[in-house]
């Protein structure tokens, strides 16, 4: 079968990236979507069962860190575009682990990127038709001021901390090991764009919920533990601020970005929806208690408060407003829509939680594919 275009999807059996992946796959029947993850601990083939048949999906096991396989993509499927959300994402991990961040997040960009321009740079058409497309976090750009404790209300955020939000042109301050190989691996993809002048784009989002997402990420794990009468560990006294954005909508936005988005730009993405630490675990014990058939406020003392992570911004906020009108996208849930659906997910989807939990998915690719 002749496909259109040959997309690689870097991460795609990732959180964000298995939704990617699946948008990709359906909406887009006349091409071929190569899907490339390692296959960490993070990394769940389960997140695309539905899709795994299509005949425009391939599925790849391999690092971006692994220049001679990057090399062999690029050929063997004739890639033309690149949308890369291969990362090593977990803060705390990269306080414990920075190494393992440097490596996949910096060089295995670099690597990505080196294999794409190589390549392309050698076909008649040069650059023309391709696209690399880098999802990064709003972490590189640092902390946020907390100037209204209590939150006033704003048409732009809904609920806001601060009268500053993180633009496109806001300067980088990474303070975390995490966020430093972010930044680093965007401002090499920026590099290449105006060194090489490889047609790049590169998209800066909030704090991502919904189905699918790893059980050590604040919503999934708190509603796991919630489920098992289990402690709900918050930083300090749970004053830090962050935006959500529905998983759904962020992969509707990087689909209209590689579309549409202008080569060289930066995007961000955000969910207009501004929580502190504590208010969203109150909210998270509202939604599964009831959901599960608790009296209220049951689980509220299953709150632990523990001593505060190093390096903890307060705020983060994103202004989504070039993202809205440049190219019209915006979040299409209300917050509390969005959580809803997400508990209702996890609470469905038990045999899913307890098949990661426990580990038994990593023992059945390891069967698959060979030890890591």
């Amino acid at each position: 079968m002749n496909f259109k275009h040959n997309i690689l999807i870097t991460g795609g059996a990732g959180f964000i990236g298995s939704h990617v992946v699946r948008l990709f796959v359906t909406k887009y029947p006349d091409c071929r979507i190569i899907n490339l993850d390692k296959l960490t601990y993070a990394g769940n083939l389960a997140n695309l069962k539905d899709v795994e048949n299509c005949p425009n999906y391939r599925f790849v096991k391999g690092d971006i860190a692994d220049l001679g396989l990057m090399r062999q993509l690029f050929a063997d499927f004739c890639i033309d575009g690149v949308i890369n959300l291969a990362a090593e994402s977990h803060v705390d991990r990269s306080i414990k682990d920075p190494f393992t961040f440097a490596r996949t997040n910096v060089m295995g960009t670099l690597t990505l990127l080196q294999a794409a321009k190589e390549t392309w740079e050698k076909r008649a058409e040069g650059f023309a038709g391709k696209r690399f497309y880098h999802i990064s976090t709003d972490e590189v750009y640092g902390a946020l001021r907390l100037t209204h404790p209590e939150g006033i209300r704003s048409e732009l955020t809904g609920t806001a901390y601060g009268d500053d939000l993180f633009t496109e042109t806001t300067a980088y301050s990474p303070h975390s090991p995490y966020s430093a190989s972010k930044a680093s691996s965007d401002h090499f993809v920026r590099a290449y764009h105006d060194t090489y002048g490889m047609p790049t784009l590169v998209s800066n989002c909030s704090n991502n919920y919904g189905p699918n997402q790893f059980p050590e990420k604040l919503i999934p794990l708190f509603i796991n533990n919630i489920c098992h009468d289990k402690p709900l560990p918050v930083y300090g006294r749970g004053e830090n601020v962050r935006d959500w954005l529905y998983v759904e909508d962020h992969a509707r936005a990087i689909d209209l970005i590689y579309h549409e988005g202008n080569v060289g730009d930066t995007y961000n993405i955000g969910g207009f929806n501004e929580w502190k630490n504590i208010d969203l675990v109150k909210m998270i014990i509202k939604t599964v208690d009831r959901l599960t058939g608790k009296e209220p406020g049951h689980s509220l003392g299953l709150i632990t408060y523990v001593t505060d992570r190093p390096g903890h911004d307060m705020r983060y906020a994103i202004d989504s407003s070039k993202l809205k009108n440049e190219l019209g996208w915006q979040p299409s849930l209300q917050f509390e829509e969005g959580l809803e659906k997400t508990v209702r997910w996890y609470l469905d989807n038990r045999d899913w939680v307890e098949n990661v939990t426990s580990g038994d998915y990593l023992r059945y690719y390891d069967e698959m594919y060979g030890n890591r």
